[in-house]
């Protein structure tokens, strides 16, 4: 049997106890339904702005102040442009008329200290030059009270109303998606591969230390190499990342297809590779970030000797993976720069990058040479870990992690 044969199987045996130790756990549970408790934390913070903006959205209005048959007109107008927004938190405040008094300049003034309604912007004079007075975030509501006034002047010189058109509307869609479809889909394929592993691969930073500390690691190290340890327990919690991934996966799958097909077709991803390809490439990438990012963590993991280092990891951690994903949506949105390339080279956010690239290009070859590049990294980051955590630990049972042993 060659050494590469028994490192497999003897990864595979530790993978096996780990996955074991940690599915077959009550904690487990929480730990699977975790994104039903974030969801349900986010929603209720959802409503409660919701409910906080809708009160302010229901009281703010945009003011002309003009005479009443030209207000007829602007109304007009006014309902004839909304129909142009396609949802209610899209169209600006609701239109309030004013008769104007002596000094129109002073009432438009005074709209803003209104108790009935929150002014957002106030138009007064001449339509041809009208004054608009806008207050905090009003600056739309003033463009669109200077619209109102080009299309009242055009709808008064056509007699008081603006012709109305018929259009015959047919939907069409592109052969392939268009560009911008797919850049949708790129960002859709970042985000994801980043959040799964946001949410997955961090846990391997504290299985190192947890076991360092009750000797178990130096058992299994006296047993089987220390690169089939560290192979074996990243296996292990892949193969519960991969749990998740399958039981949430299923369970959204389903609710997608009681979407209405507009819904539906609107949130359709579209990949230069084909959607079965672009599938496949995804999972690849998520699990060639899964174990270049966890590779990269357990070697972190084994240099820390105390749950507080372990909490002290997380925040570089985090700022790492923050990063990656930066770099890979910098490269997505110019996949022709030296950004996207750098993106693509770069092993810890190759997998975003090429992810996100499987949406934008057709071509096969980058997707092949990147996979193989991967894995040479997971490889060395492996081969990595074992050495400092043999020459940092094994060699005396409390020795300190590398950073101390430099400078102390």
């Amino acid at each position: 049997m060659s050494n590469a044969v028994r490192t497999f199987r003897q990864a595979l045996t530790i993978a096996r106890r780990d996955f074991v130790a940690t599915v077959f756990t009550p904690v487990f549970l929480l730990f699977l339904l975790a994104p039903v408790l974030l969801g349900s934390f986010s929603a209720i913070g959802g409503i409660g702005a919701a409910s906080v903006a809708d009160s302010r959205a229901d009281k703010s209005r945009i003011v002309a102040i003009l005479p009443d048959t030209t207000a007829r007109t602007m109304a007009a107008a006014d309902t004839r442009l909304r129909t142009a927004f396609r949802r209610d938190d899209e169209a600006p405040p609701v239109l309030v008329t004013q008769r104007p008094d002596r000094d129109p300049a002073a009432q438009a003034r005074a709209a803003f200290a209104s108790d009935a309604f929150e002014a957002s912007a106030v138009l007064y004079g001449p339509l041809d030059r009208p004054q608009v007075l806008y207050g905090p975030r009003g600056g739309r509501a003033a463009d669109y009270l200077a619209l109102l006034a080009a299309e009242t002047i055009a709808a008064d010189r056509l007699g008081g109303a603006a012709p109305r058109i018929a259009a015959t509307k047919t939907p069409t869609e592109r052969p392939r998606g268009s560009a911008g479809n797919r850049r949708q889909s790129a960002s859709f394929a970042v985000f994801g591969v980043f959040l799964l592993n946001l949410f997955l691969a961090s846990q391997v930073v504290g299985t190192m230390a947890e076991e360092r500390n009750n000797k178990v690691i130096e058992v299994l190290a006296a047993a089987v190499p220390l690169e089939s340890v560290f192979l074996g327990k990243l296996l292990g919690m892949f193969g519960v990342a991969v749990l998740f991934v399958v039981f949430w996966g299923t369970i959204i799958s389903r609710l997608g297809m009681l979407l209405p097909p507009e819904v539906a077709s609107s949130l359709a991803i579209q990949a230069a590779v084909g959607m079965p390809a672009f599938v496949a490439l995804f999972l690849v990438y998520f699990t060639m970030a899964y174990l270049l990012l966890g590779s990269a963590f357990l070697v972190v993991g084994a240099q820390a000797s105390t749950p507080r280092e372990i909490q002290m990891l997380a925040l570089p951690i985090s700022i790492v993976q923050m990063g990656m994903l930066a770099l890979a949506l910098a490269g997505t949105s110019r996949p022709d720069s030296w950004v996207a390339t750098a993106a693509q080279l770069f092993p810890l956010s190759s997998p975003f990058a090429m992810a996100g690239r499987a949406a934008t290009s057709p071509e096969w070859w980058p997707h092949v040479a990147a996979i193989a590049w991967q894995l040479l990294w997971v490889t060395i980051f492996i081969t990595l870990g074992a050495r400092l955590f043999r020459r940092g630990v094994l060699q005396s049972g409390s020795a300190k992690p590398f950073w101390k042993r430099r400078t102390g």
